[in-house]
């Protein structure tokens, strides 16, 4: 039969307007992996998907990929957790505004013999220099995520370079926190992680958190929508919708009401408008 050419221009020019509007219904958020990990999407994403019918795809991936990505325009928003670097994206016009989120904090944890006695220490580098001291087995994730640039900042401050020990008592993974947290407990080592990727890790073992507690510690995540300026494909006004509802009271309500084993992962601190 001779096909209707009118009729094949309809249904190819409704098709395409059906892909347009989901796709403007939809977005891409380059997320670190902590949020991820520890189930707060699952959480929250349902409750701001039916406020605004508005569908969330993540990318998680650590801190430093996450902007790359975005840089690259493979995303509508960014949320991730190193201060400093975001500022940056947002001052290289690749971000439009950043807007503090939420934190929690950072701990390092080690099996219950606790071999460096960091147990007590005076702060995060004193323990970090017990550790190094006493040679003990210390499981890096070694790439570029928001945890690793904390505890390459910490190490830092405590006058030490513990790369020339990489191999030896410093064992860099290169991998994710749960696959870090993994291969450090599996080899007896002292591991930093967030809070919240550790509440939330099944195979803790013998494991203990060792040290936490030092304003040194704090962890602070930020919200980000890719600037349509640089990457004119961006979802801009979905991006926006997003990062209104997690820094309203609602998302932020959200957020705080999110616990496991009645511990609450993450606190919001959105400034309030």
């Amino acid at each position: 039969m001779k096909r209707n050419p009118w009729f094949a221009t309809v249904t190819v020019t409704v098709a395409l307007a059906s892909v347009a509007s989901a796709q403007d219904r939809s977005i891409l958020v380059q997320s670190t992996t902590s949020t991820a990990n520890s189930g707060l999407y699952e959480y929250v994403l349902p409750m701001f998907e039916n406020a605004t019918g508005i569908t969330v795809n993540v990318v998680a991936v650590g801190t430093g990929q996450a902007i790359r990505n975005a840089q690259n325009c493979d995303g509508d928003v960014l949320l991730v957790h190193a201060k400093a670097a975001e500022e940056k994206f947002v001052a290289d016009g690749y971000g439009t505004k950043r807007t503090d989120l939420m934190y929690n904090d950072f701990i390092i944890v080690g099996p219950a013999e606790d071999p460096a006695k960091i147990r007590g220490a005076a702060d995060a580098k004193t323990a970090l220099a017990q550790i190094a001291e006493a040679r003990a087995l210390f499981a890096s994730r070694g790439d570029d995520s928001g945890t690793y640039k904390k505890e390459r900042a910490l190490w830092q401050a405590a006058g030490i370079d513990p790369s020339g020990a990489s191999g030896d008592w410093y064992r860099e993974t290169g991998s994710g926190m749960g696959a870090t947290l993994n291969a450090g407990i599996g080899m007896g080592a002292y591991v930093m992680t967030d809070r919240a990727t550790w509440i939330s890790f099944a195979n803790k073992q013998d494991y203990t958190v060792q040290f936490d507690d030092d304003p040194a510690l704090f962890n602070q995540y930020g919200v980000i929508p890719v600037n349509p300026a640089r990457c004119p494909d961006v979802n801009g006004t979905a991006a926006q919708a997003f990062t209104d509802w997690l820094t309203s009271s609602a998302g932020q309500n959200a957020i705080a009401a999110y616990k496991l084993a009645d511990q609450q992962l993450f606190f919001p601190n959105a400034p309030k408008e």
